[in-house]
């Protein structure tokens, strides 16, 4: 009986031991990097511009993204084509290399160094990414042709994740270039006009966009103008503002824009006076003359330069050397003095109002 319960007690132990047994390894968990965000393609002449937002995240909604670039495609073709077609039949027309992520396991409080060295000329995760083409049709293209981009992130292993939205842009010739802006100001506002465009297509709706020129060009425009003439309201004296003007067409929702019009650059200066003073009082007291006016409201408002005339008959005279602050003043002048007074605004750049009114009175 002894020898058939140890028998029993090792045949368990085996049939427990069998039943943990374990499975072939699982094969290692391959991230792949989201979509590029907020694709974007722009025609301006010749030059393409693609804007996107480098992936900062994993299909699998980890973080910190598996990206080591990002690649654009472009592929001209008639009607709509799909992503796979796009890399198979079309053409990289740049890569943007993506900077590794800060590594995780650095001391808190101190700067994270990379986990691997960055590439030349990297850009970060999350970050906006600019791609740039030249292009020009080829001869004998068919106008009615699109050109489409598509871009896509690769993890460290070469495997690529998912496409970005699809953009394309017309292979038309671009309108005509406007002429130089001009550039006037006043105290509130910029005006720039531009001589119009004639449109070569009465069917295709022509507009304008405003930039601010540079290697990234600034749009102020939120949608093509139909007139040549744009306000800009960044007032600021001193400061230099630059302007190029763009004629823009509109084909079913897609837009195509001219080359840039000359830049016209300005240096705003204020030249600007104030308005002068209203409402000027004066009340005798004893031995002195106390005057108040309305303020003025101009933003670049420096003060007020108060003016006497003594006779009140006589030649008015600055009597403060420095513009007071504020719309009253206390004149102490002889009991029994019959005087004329005036106020006139001074403004931070230097321009001073017309002198206001004339008001007389005499001291008690």
């Amino acid at each position: 009986m002894k020898s058939s319960a140890r028998l029993l007690a090792v045949l368990l132990l085996v049939g427990g031991t069998a039943c943990g047994k374990k499975g072939p390894p699982l094969p290692p968990l391959v991230r792949v990097p989201t979509p590029p965000g907020n694709f974007s393609v722009q025609r301006r002449g010749s030059a393409v511009t693609i804007d996107f937002v480098v992936p900062g995240g994993n299909t699998d909604g980890s973080t910190p993204g598996d990206v080591s670039r990002v690649d654009v495609f472009a592929l001209t073709s008639p009607g709509s084509v799909t992503p796979d077609q796009i890399v198979r039949q079309g053409t990289r027309i740049g890569r943007v290399l993506v900077n590794p992520p800060p590594d995780p396991d650095a001391p808190e409080g101190q700067p994270a160094p990379p986990s691997a060295p960055a590439p030349p000329g990297g850009v970060d995760q999350a970050a906006v990414a600019h791609v740039e083409e030249t292009f020009t049709p080829e001869a004998g293209a068919d106008p009615a042709d699109l050109r489409t981009y598509v871009a896509v992130g690769f993890n460290k292993h070469g495997r690529p994740g998912r496409f970005s939205t699809l953009a394309a842009i017309p292979i038309t010739p671009p309108p005509e270039a406007p002429g130089q802006p001009d550039v006037s100001w006043d105290e509130t506002s910029i005006t720039i006009t531009w001589p119009a465009v004639e449109s070569t297509n009465p069917d295709v709706p022509l507009g304008y966009h405003v930039y601010v020129p540079g290697d990234l060009p600034t749009r102020l425009t939120d949608h093509p103008l139909v007139e040549s003439t744009f306000v800009d309201k960044r007032i600021e004296w001193g400061a230099e503002r630059c302007y190029v003007v763009r004629s823009v067409e509109t084909l079913e929702q897609l837009t195509l824009e001219s080359d840039a019009s000359p830049s016209t650059c300005v240096t705003l200066t204020d030249t600007f006076a104030p308005m002068a003073p209203q409402g000027l009082t004066v009340v005798a007291s004893e031995a002195a003359i106390n005057l108040i006016w309305n303020p003025n409201t101009e933003k670049d408002l420096a003060g007020y330069v108060l003016w006497r005339a003594m006779p009140a008959d006589g030649t008015l005279t600055p009597i403060t050397p420095e513009p007071v602050k504020e719309s009253t003043f206390r004149d102490t002048v002889p009991a029994g003095s019959h005087v004329a007074y005036a106020v006139q605004a001074v403004d931070q750049a230097g321009n001073v109002s017309p002198i206001s009114d004339r008001v007389e009175e005499t001291a008690r």
